[in-house]
């Protein structure tokens, strides 16, 4: 006779689940929503655009209920083998999707037709971000253009910042799921191992001390991670993937003093995610036009 499985246990019958992708251009605020609706940082986040590359899943559970929010890469036209994995993500987790979040900056004044295209017919809520930036009525026309494109099943002004309506949003993407069990237990946030968002924060730091080329050819991957127990540091070895020796050397410094400063700040959020001292070791590698050779694509994570 099987044992029950305490995973399912105390589940109301009329509890709700569900995936729910975050989707739309770069830049709009998809990682800072997520954040925000989560109360943690999990997708990094900078000004950049394409700063999110994988398809990122954040778990918010209450007894009721149990929403999978997918953040997902900002939809573009694909110019080489990363942006076309890019975009496998994001036309994945459309597919997987109960819900969409279309999400869309409310100080551009026109519908992103282009994203629009991408999204078909499943159901969707279009989210306008950053609504601390404009007056509510400014964007009347705007949601206007969009209802003329495709049906909205709601319209969500918020504000990440501001935290503006975001218990809103999550209780009607709650209303709009369907009744089912959870997909995971309820203490789970993702199911992305540490080593990911280990590497994650190392690429936010680059994409923070550096600036215009380099961050976009940037590949982080942890090539070690011990766990030494308690009164020791735990292990890390990351290697940064870059794809010119020029840009090897200004990531690395004049002395390694550039990459020491990555290292400093990174290992600072590590530490704080890991609630562990950490020992972070960093070295660069040159990997030319990775971005397109799928080999190297498929060994770092990326799928078409």
């Amino acid at each position: 006779m099987e044992e029950p499985d305490p995973f399912f246990d105390d589940i109301p019958e009329d509890h709700v689940s569900g995936y729910v992708a975050i989707v739309g251009k770069p830049n709009v605020g998809k990682s800072t929503l997520m954040n925000a609706l989560l109360g943690q940082k999990l997708s990094i986040v900078t000004r950049k655009p394409q700063t999110t590359r994988h398809r990122v899943i954040g778990i918010h559970s209450s007894p009721e209920h149990q929403v999978i929010f997918l953040d997902t890469p900002g939809i573009i036209e694909p110019r080489y083998g990363l942006h076309e994995a890019m975009m496998g993500q994001v036309k994945g987790a459309i597919r997987d999707a109960d819900l969409l979040l279309f999400l869309h900056e409310a100080t551009q004044e026109k519908p992103d037709t282009e994203s629009l295209q991408q999204i078909g017919d499943t159901p969707a809520f279009l989210v306008l971000t950053k609504m601390d930036l404009v007056p509510n009525d400014q964007t009347l026309p705007l949601v206007e253009s969009y209802t003329e494109l495709r049906a909205f099943d709601e319209v969500v002004p918020t504000s990440a910042k501001k935290g503006q309506n975001l218990d809103t949003l999550v209780d009607l993407v709650v209303d709009a799921l369907p009744e089912g069990p959870p997909f995971y237990p309820k203490e789970m946030i993702s199911e992305h191992p540490e080593r990911f968002f280990v590497a994650e924060i190392v690429r936010e730091k680059v994409y923070q001390h550096y600036h215009q080329e380099i961050p976009y050819s940037v590949q982080v991957n942890i090539v070690t991670y011990e766990e030494r127990g308690e009164g020791e540091k735990d292990y890390i070895d990351a290697e940064i993937v870059v794809m010119e020796d020029s840009h090897k050397g200004i990531l690395i410094g004049e002395g390694g003093s550039a990459l020491k400063r990555v290292g400093t700040a990174a290992r600072k959020d590590i530490e704080a995610f890991v609630q562990s001292p950490v020992y972070l070791n960093l070295h660069v590698k040159v990997r030319t036009d990775w971005r397109d050779r799928e080999q190297l694509l498929r060994s770092y994570g990326y799928r078409s």
